[in-house]
């Protein structure tokens, strides 16, 4: 299945101050999420971004926190975005439409979920997996997730696959949202972002 501009979302995970520092390769992992939420933007495809307790690990990072409305940034409490509703943990079955949280942010009612963010193993699973039993198509793209160890990582990614995720790279979720060549947001995204 490819990744379509019209059906999907970004979702960009607790990228946040005071926990980024720490994360291995944590520079790259920004960078590489800056990249595909700027892409995001580009074409038209609506960003999601949550925060894990900002009260205590900080708010997002600024280089994202900046291109963000307020309406597209979530704060949560649970690990999985998905469990975080207004009525509080979705319960099994659940496809989390009802209540809040990411499925009420603009693009949450999408069913293709791309996602990046910290920490792979931590609160990028277990939103993945709530994604995938809630019904949605999910895309972990592998240059824009990390965890404090990159075993964690590892691992988590191992386990997202083995449950249904598509671990792909940000330049294979740009050339699907693209669609096709010679048209001028081809030829805009290609100058500005694929070198």
């Amino acid at each position: 299945m490819l990744i379509h501009p019209d059906r999907s979302t970004l979702l960009v995970i607790d990228i946040q101050e005071r926990l980024q520092p720490f994360i291995d390769q944590g520079d790259s992992v920004l960078a590489h999420s800056q990249w595909l939420l700027r892409v995001a933007q580009r074409i038209g495809v609506p960003v999601i971004c949550t925060e894990q307790y900002p009260r205590g690990i900080g708010p997002t990072v600024p280089a994202l926190r900046e291109l963000l409305p307020e309406s597209a940034v979530v704060e949560k409490i649970y690990f999985s975005a998905v469990a975080e509703c207004a009525g509080g943990l979705a319960g099994p079955g659940s496809d989390g439409a009802e209540g809040g949280g990411i499925f009420a942010a603009p693009g949450g009612e999408r069913r293709q979920f791309v996602v990046v963010g910290t920490e792979s193993h931590v609160c990028v699973m277990q939103t993945v997996l709530d994604l995938l039993a809630a019904g949605r198509r999910v895309f972990v793209v592998e240059e824009a997730v990390g965890s404090r160890r990159a075993s964690d990582k590892a691992l988590a990614l191992e386990r997202m696959r083995r449950h249904g995720a598509d671990i792909v790279s940000r330049e294979m979720v740009a050339f699907e949202w693209l669609q096709r060549a010679g048209t001028d947001l081809f030829r805009g995204v290609s100058r500005d972002f694929i070198k």
